[in-house]
């Protein structure tokens, strides 16, 4: 039998497929599906500071609705001082997560404050997860933000996380950035156990029909794996940290594909709502089965095969490959049969 052991932050797993950080994760009784159906670990859905300066915004005005609703009346609510509830909740059903799982569970922080990812990470380690994810990314909104300020903020963030927990720190990351290799190096000399690529984010769309705004929710699709993919490729060998691939997991074959490029692990969400929980296991069974055709004994001696170091055709990793497509336009012909 194969053995599909791999790592991601240091942390030992019996496989490489991790559940990503999602809405599903808050049942038990998914998280204990998803255990026995061969998930390796697990990403609990995201501490978000923005979600706690929301809500305490939400209860302020509730608790002023009625201030000085008469000359005789200042509060209907005197010396009460809002505070949100869900950071303290969210870090109870933490620590009464893990204790139900026998896999790794991973913490997910996204903070506001530059303080504050220390402080909650602390908070976070005391519910005895095996690992924090800091869930970096920067919204374009200031036309004068340098781009170098964005990143060496994050460097120093991961740095101040790294002083305050003793429990491995991993980062994920979306593609937005200048030189997405020069921060990763940076974020791997700073201390960084892992990267997790890449982060999905929500972006607006507009109802012409209504001529408003909306956030509507898409999973993402098999073909989205091909940047995490490249990036796979060019960091294996390069970096100290492990490398988990994130965007566009449906199934074994791309997981495969993952570790031949050069990943450590995946983390997969879309496929469990598409294709339930137990999709994992059928995963699973196919990279086993792949394997054993080709007597491959263990994940690392194929493992970043087909990475740019060890490529036979290192061109593929470059911008060289463009002219290959351009060059090769009968065959997006054949693939989608366009009517010429």
């Amino acid at each position: 039998m194969a053995n599909l052991n791999s790592t991601h932050m240091g942390v030992h797993l019996r496989n490489p497929i991790i559940v990503g950080a999602n809405n599903m994760n808050l049942n038990i009784d998914n998280l204990k599906r998803m255990e026995d159906a061969g998930a390796a670990a697990i990403v609990y859905k995201s501490l978000f500071e923005e979600q706690i300066h929301l809500e305490n915004l939400e209860l302020a005005e509730r608790l002023t609705e009625y201030n000085e609703r008469n000359s005789e009346m200042v509060t209907t609510h005197p010396d009460i001082f809002p505070e949100s509830e869900y950071p303290m909740e969210h870090l109870r059903n933490l620590e009464k997560t893990k204790k139900a799982l026998s896999v790794p569970l991973f913490a997910s922080l996204n903070a506001v404050y530059d303080a504050s990812w220390g402080e909650y990470s602390k908070k976070i380690e005391e519910t005895g997860d095996d690992g924090l994810e800091l869930n970096f990314y920067t919204v374009p909104e200031k036309f004068d933000a340098e781009s170098s300020s964005i990143e060496e903020r994050q460097v120093n963030i991961l740095k101040q996380v790294k002083s305050a927990v003793k429990i491995p720190v991993s980062v994920k990351l979306s593609p937005f950035y200048t030189n997405l290799l020069k921060l990763i190096t940076d974020l791997d000399n700073a201390g960084a156990d892992g990267f997790v690529l890449f982060n999905r984010l929500f972006q607006p769309d507009i109802d012409i029909h209504t001529e408003q705004l909306n956030f509507p929710y898409n999973l993402s699709n098999v073909e989205d794996n091909r940047l995490a993919l490249r990036f796979a490729g060019l960091l294996y060998g390069n970096v100290r940290g492990s490398v988990c691939a994130n965007t566009g997991i449906f199934t074994g074959k791309d997981v495969i594909k993952m570790l031949l490029a050069g990943a450590n692990c995946v983390q997969v969400v879309s496929t469990l709502y598409l294709n339930q929980i137990e999709v994992i296991t059928s995963m699973l069974t196919e990279i086993e089965k792949w394997m054993t055709a080709r007597d491959y004994k263990n994940i690392n001696e194929f493992r970043g095969k087909l990475s740019r170091k060890n490529a036979a055709d290192q061109q593929t990793y470059n911008r060289a490959q463009y002219l290959d497509f351009v060059m090769t336009t009968t065959e997006i012909f054949k693939k989608y049969k366009v009517i010429r």
